[in-house]
């Protein structure tokens, strides 16, 4: 578990966890509207080697991709129902990729052995930031 006090923390969490992983992981980011999901991916991105600048909410597109030493495929399902999830092919997005998808909740098919990423806020910047792979909690 991890505490964060601000944006750049958040950040930072992200980063530490992103330095961990390989091409294949798949980061499932939970948390309400404006929680910092998105932010958790502009770390998990420059843990990968990314640019954080590039990194955006892909509410609109659904999806983006950023370079890195390890390229992420970043994922909104927020305004998309269960049942339209599984034309998007998620399945073929973590091949030589991380894939980190938010509002995770919408895909039935998620992979067991995903990492679970839960960020609750605390107050107005502070969060608590719970990393969970399939078989422990990352802290």
């Amino acid at each position: 578990m991890f505490e964060t006090q601000s944006e750049e923390e958040t950040i930072e969490v992200g980063r530490t966890v992103g330095a961990t992983l390989a091409p294949g992981a798949v980061v499932l980011i939970e948390g309400p509207l404006g929680s910092g999901k998105t932010a958790f991916v502009r770390g998990l991105a420059a843990g990968l080697g990314g640019d954080p600048g590039e990194v955006s909410s892909p509410t609109f597109t659904l999806v983006q991709h950023y370079a890195g030493r390890v390229p992420v495929n970043h994922v909104d399902l927020y305004r998309l129902a269960p049942h339209e999830v599984p034309d998007l092919g998620l399945d073929d997005l973590t091949e030589d990729h991380v894939l980190a998808v938010e509002w995770p909740d919408r895909w039935s098919d998620a992979p067991g052995e995903a990492i679970r990423v839960q960020i609750e806020p605390t107050g107005d910047t502070a969060r608590v930031i719970t990393v969970q792979s399939a078989d422990e909690r990352i802290q």
